[in-house]
């Protein structure tokens, strides 16, 4: 018996699964792909604190790692061409003034309450009183702390740090004819501060920076006068950072 296929027509095909199959297996790949990646960069960070910490221990040089990459050591120089050396374009930070020293020299003011002086993580702190340097609800330095403020200036010179300046207030509001908040009072306070020290005692804009908190870093609690008083001041930090060689290059 003879057979005629020119009419016959193939049944539906039952294996386009494998089409769907094949392309949620590429996409699965593509994430465990990603998700090594991300692990392994993951590894290399801690490897990389790790060595750095093992190292300052060991040698007594320090490094600083931030998003994975390392900063020059102290006192490390690059090479460049055929064994020259050239200073590295980040200088490196000398210590913060003695704490001790700085005590000293600040005796009378911190006896009458003008000022505090301490050390953080991030650098030394001069804790300027709101009640010696600025009037109540007022942005103007006072004229009779420019001798003390000249001290401060002397002390910021002798070092290349970056410093910062930091408004800080009681959590009392405020809302004269000048400033509607505390964050406004706070921040003009900190650039009142700049404009002396930038003025009067010449340094550099380029190593300071300025901000207002108003009351959200309190030194002491707000339900009393004693503990505002110490709130209402404005923080000069003499912060532990590299500066560009540039600025370093203007300080001199």
């Amino acid at each position: 018996m003879d057979f005629d296929f020119s009419n016959h027509r193939s049944g539906p095909s039952h294996e386009r699964w494998l089409i769907s199959w094949a392309d949620f297996i590429t996409l699965m790949f593509a994430v465990f792909v990603v998700l090594f990646a991300a692990a392994a960069t993951n590894k290399n960070t801690a490897k990389e604190i790790s060595d750095a910490i093992i190292n300052a221990l060991q040698t007594g040089n320090i490094r600083f790692i931030s998003h994975g990459k390392t900063t020059p050591r102290f006192n490390e120089t690059k090479v460049e061409g055929h064994g020259s050396r050239v200073p590295e374009q980040q200088t490196v930070v000398g210590v913060v003034p003695s704490l001790k020293a700085l005590s000293a020299q600040f005796r009378d003011e911190i006896s009458r309450g003008h000022m505090e002086i301490h050390l953080e993580a991030r650098g030394l702190v001069i804790s300027l009183r709101q009640a010696a340097f600025f009037k109540s609800g007022d942005a103007i330095v006072n004229p009779d702390c420019y001798p003390t403020l000249d001290k401060m200036a002397g002390v910021i010179l002798s070092v290349p740090n970056k410093v910062n300046l930091e408004g800080h207030t009681d959590d009392v509001p405020i809302h004269n004819s000048r400033f509607a908040s505390n964050w406004e009072l706070s921040a003009a306070r900190s650039i009142a501060m700049m404009d002396v020290l930038t003025t009067r005692n010449h340094i550099p804009r380029g190593r300071l920076a300025i901000s207002g908190y108003a009351d959200t870093v309190p030194l002491g609690p707000n339900n009393d006068e004693e503990g505002r008083a110490r709130n209402r001041r404005v923080d000069v930090v003499i912060l532990n950072e590299l500066i560009p060689a540039t600025n370093a290059h203007a300080r001199q």
